[in-house]
């Protein structure tokens, strides 16, 4: 059978010679932690159970489906090494494992990695041999802890409310890369549609010498630029001047394809492909302006969850088609909520013209003291330096709702350090310190209000539009400061009338109506669309997850209500709008 999502999982940086490692793998479940101490990291240990990956234990996919916790899992696979790759180097690349990575190759361990939402390689040509060569994996998870992010994953054994079935271990795509022995590693694309440019920092992997890059840019297949660059350390930087300007808009998605090629004595010795966008983002007043015309942000909460595969998407089509039933409905954009979604997720938002914000899974990491900072902040940075280039990212969002803890509030310094460290490394987009509460220093000042009376909904925002008093959920806690405003959750209207489970989870009162539903989408939405003050606003949410019964689509991508009728509503011209 052929492997599940077999497409290239790092569509920025493509090469062709790869080996997806999907597919069946030895597993076992170490409840006691012990299978180092029992050899399950040695070649000869056979693992006594099999898993599907990319798909993690608790979904159906990985044809598992355990769904308690499991304090530690154990991966194990045979794989072959093209005897035509012996000369150069084999990275060995995981899509995302949650929570703590550890590795072996043929018995020995080549490396440890922290964090369950972002991708991370080792360089394996050491330990490896031409023909069969084995890989262990142990993943260590423990979401009740405090001490990791686990976002939406339920730290209680049921599902509950708005939290939901875990993932643990591996649930993006594994592979093998072949290299060069000096090869492209990195790349950093600043667009600069104002000086017809754009701006390249490229890092390598070896011991460089006398290596040249060169950088063609096209647009449709036609050649609108080219630069190149002599080497002489780890990066280098590089401005590509275009003759032809085209602008990546939302709902337009207008890129230009890049290649890339190192040479060393006139003769190509690595070769990557890529994409870019020209667009720029920028705060004016209280708009958010993309390429200089304000821009009203229809957004929709997207979680991130699929009723087989939980984390992961069954298929590259099922990541493209979430967007696609976005849009139908009006909406421009998504909020990426409680997780840091896969690659494959935002290429398909670049390739639809598809905003987004990008979000850490905080929930259940401990942010009371400083030291949580240990846990958050390199994960955060990996996934920063990731998905810096997708022009379909408009924004970063480390934090979503940092409530008080067993009592104890929020460490300020913890997310005035977060929100600092990402404006230095990204000063191209603007940065919500953490959405709806409690804010410290934020370029944003967003809130969530799930009131579901539109009368009262917009009598809390009317004093705005005269200069009267600003609303604020927590004015205890966090306080305004004349910044760009918007409402990043409202709605949650729960609405599910084929769903007999008591279970079922959503926000007010039920409508007692399909029409009654309607009503009340529209009265809310338009308070929000008709508010001069207010740049955007965000739906909860896309689409049911469990017993969350708020979507506008069911868990299994059924639509509940007639897409033209919500994309009337949200469609409409907003006020703040050029």
């Amino acid at each position: 059978m052929a492997a599940p999502r077999p497409e290239y999982p790092r569509p920025q940086f493509v090469r062709e010679e790869w080996i997806n490692l999907n597919g069946s793998w030895q597993f076992e479940i170490d409840h006691g932690q012990s299978g180092r101490e029992r050899g399950y990291d040695q070649s000869g240990h056979q693992l006594t159970g099999t898993i599907t990956v990319p798909f993690c234990p608790e979904s159906k996919l990985s044809g598992v489906q355990y769904t308690d916790f499991m304090a530690a899992v154990w991966y194990k696979r045979e794989f072959q090494v093209p005897k035509a790759w012996e000369n150069d180097r084999i990275l060995l690349h995981f899509g995302a494992v949650d929570y703590e990575a550890e590795i072996w190759i043929n018995g020995t361990s080549v490396g440890r990695h922290r964090g369950g939402y972002t991708s991370f390689h080792f360089d394996i040509t050491d330990y490896v041999s031409a023909g069969t060569n084995v890989v262990a994996v142990c993943a260590e998870d423990d979401p009740r802890s405090g001490r990791q992010p686990r976002g939406k994953q339920s730290e209680r054994y049921h599902s509950h409310g708005c939290d939901y079935t875990r993932t643990t271990g591996i649930w993006q795509t594994v592979w093998l890369e072949r290299v060069p022995q000096v090869y492209l590693s990195e790349m950093k694309v600043v667009a600069d549609p104002d000086n017809r440019c754009a701006h390249l920092e490229i890092r390598l992997g070896g011991n460089t010498a006398g290596e040249k890059l060169t950088a063609i840019a096209r647009y449709e297949g036609k050649e609108v630029g080219e630069a190149a660059a002599f080497i002489h350390g780890p990066s280098v930087n590089l401005m590509i001047p275009l003759s032809e300007i085209h602008l990546w808009e939302p709902g337009l998605a207008k890129l230009y394809d890049l290649e890339l090629k190192l040479h060393k004595q006139d003769q190509a010795i690595d070769q990557v492909t890529s994409y870019f966008g020209l667009r720029t983002v920028k705060l004016d007043g209280m708009a958010f302006r993309i390429n200089g015309k304000s821009v009203f942000q229809r957004l929709v909460l997207d979680q991130g969850f699929y009723p087989e595969g939980i984390y992961t998407a069954p298929s590259d089509d099922d990541l493209r088609k979430d967007i696609e039933i976005s849009m139908a409905l009006g909406f421009n954009g998504a909020r990426l909520h409680e997780k840091i979604f896969e690659p494959r997720f935002l290429y398909w938002a670049d390739r639809l013209g598809y905003l987004v914000w990008g979000e850490h899974a905080n929930w259940g990491l401990d942010i009371t003291t400083t030291e949580s900072l240990a846990r958050f902040l390199p994960e955060w940075i990996e996934g920063m330096e990731r998905d810096f280039n997708h022009p379909a990212l408009i924004g970063w969002c480390p934090f979503n709702e940092t409530w008080d803890r067993d009592g104890a509030k929020q460490d300020n310094d913890v997310l005035r350090i977060v929100y600092e460290m990402t404006k230095r490394m990204d000063p191209t987009r603007p940065v919500i310190d953490t959405s709806g509460n409690f804010h410290v220093v934020t370029d944003i000042f967003d809130l969530h209000d799930y009131d579901q009376n539109p009368e009262t909904f917009r009598a809390r925002y009317e004093p705005m539009k005269s200069g009267g008093e600003v609303y604020n959920t927590f004015p205890d806690r966090q306080t305004y400061a004349g910044q760009p405003y918007f409402i990043s959750e409202y709605g949650g209207i729960w609405w599910n009338p084929d769903q007999k489970d008591d279970k079922a989870w959503g926000y007010g009162d039920r409508p007692t109506s399909e029409d009654a539903f309607i009503a009340r989408y529209e009265g809310l939405t338009n308070v929000l669309l008709d508010h001069p003050m207010m740049f955007g606003f965000c739906y909860t949410q896309l689409y049911d997850v469990e017993q969350e019964v708020n979507g506008l689509y069911t868990y299994d991508r059924r639509a509940k209500f007639d897409s033209e009728i919500i994309r009337r509503i949200n469609s409409r011209k907003a006020a703040i709008e050029d």
